[in-house]
């Protein structure tokens, strides 16, 4: 299984969806979604299913992460409390 360069891609790059997961490692999509299932499973990495639309076509994938971590917060004013 390629789990290792996609933890590795992970680390290095954060919150990924699966299609620039399998681009940047080379691993073909079908095998990057069955590592990235698998990865779930052990809890190395929290994933869920989102669509996304590129010129008005839907594309569904799974962004990722590594288990534990927090996407930085995004730029800009914060509603006040």
């Amino acid at each position: 299984m390629h789990a290792t360069p996609i933890l590795q891609y992970l680390k290095k790059n954060g919150q990924q969806l699966d299609l620039e997961i399998a681009a940047a490692t080379g691993i073909p999509l079908p095998k990057v979604r069955l590592s990235l299932s698998a990865l779930s499973a052990q809890g190395e990495i929290s994933k869920c299913t989102v669509t996304r639309y590129n010129d008005g076509k839907a594309v569904e994938g799974m962004l990722c992460r590594i288990a534990g971590t927090i996407p930085p917060k995004a730029p800009g004013r914060k509603p006040s409390s």
